[in-house]
């Protein structure tokens, strides 16, 4: 099969617009690595992504058309901490690209430029859900963590084309200007809620939660990628009254009706949030899904008052 599939590759690849220009093509699993890439990458960068702005990162189907991607690529960015361990393996081995290669330059896990939270301090089985051995993936979710992935970004790829390097940094630094700037505008619309105790469908939040300042009390998954039993949906129920949480964080591709069936019942505002670049037209860049998502809180917030 591998064989077919490259032969496809090769073939695709001849003929693919952009394939003989000299730039350096990138390759990332998710919106978000996708928007800091050229934002750092600027003009001298091609990127395509995997993974669209409304699709759970956790699966994909490994198809053919992404191994002639990955075949093209000069460097994969990867979210790591196994999060595409189901599907990118297999793409890059489909893809037949060796500088691609974990442990080549050509590949790059954005997670080794940030502190991980969640990581498993005990022994871990499939009894416990869909639990990550390394950590939550879900760092980008902290405006710090992207910047920190964006001065990774932009160090490799100074490696890759030296000639370039001084234009990445240029990048890079306008990047982190504009990033300051609203950053100190996100911290002033949520500083009157710090402290504030709310609820979340899965763990994909913890990093925005723990940069603002809010507090998770519970989860309306009991064990992650497990349906909630019903008796702990009453135990979250009640703890949410007596404790009047008023917001449950919801992702926007999983099934509602659990995180309905507590909103109703505990008083709480259901607020369904994109989690990547493109999961609502208005989060069309990094910038603009963060101030989505701070906009939804504050109103779902001030509502809740």
């Amino acid at each position: 099969m591998f064989r077919t599939v490259s032969l496809l590759i090769f073939a695709a690849a001849m003929f693919l617009p952009g394939s003989a220009q000299a730039r350096i093509r990138i390759v990332t699993t998710t919106t978000d690595l996708g928007d800091l890439a050229r934002t750092v990458g600027g003009s001298s960068v091609s990127v395509e992504t995997i993974c669209h702005g409304k699709q759970d990162p956790h699966f994909v189907q490994a198809k053919p058309s992404y191994m002639v991607r990955l075949s093209r690529a000069d460097l994969v960015v990867a979210v790591g901490l196994e999060l595409e361990a189901a599907w990118l393996p297999q793409l890059i081995q489909g893809a037949r690209n060796p500088k691609i290669n974990p442990g080549k330059p050509g590949y790059l896990e954005a997670s080794s430029a940030v502190k991980v939270m969640g990581v498993p301090t005990g022994p871990v089985d499939r009894s416990q859900g869909d639990i990550h051995p390394l950590g939550n993936p879900h760092y980008w979710l902290n405006p710090d963590n992207a910047i920190k992935v964006a001065r990774l970004i932009a160090s490799r790829l100074g490696e890759l084309d030296p000639d370039e390097a001084d234009s990445f940094r240029g990048n890079l630094s306008a990047f982190e200007t504009r990033m300051a700037a609203a950053t100190a505008r996100w911290t002033r619309k949520m500083a009157p809620y710090s402290g504030r105790k709310i609820v979340s469908y899965h763990r994909t939040f913890n990093y925005f939660h723990q940069h603002f300042g809010l507090v998770p009390v519970g989860y309306v998954e009991e064990r992650p990628g497990i349906p909630p039993a019903p008796a702990h949906l009453a135990r979250l129920i009640k703890k949410m009254r007596n404790e009047g949480v008023p917001l449950i964080f919801h992702e926007g591709f999983y099934d509602r009706a659990m995180s309905e069936l507590v909103a109703s019942k505990s008083g709480a505002k259901l607020l369904v949030l994109p989690t990547s670049v493109g999961g609502v037209e208005d989060a069309s860049s990094y910038e603009k899904l963060i101030d989505y998502m701070v906009g939804q809180v504050v109103a779902g917030l001030e509502a809740g008052s």
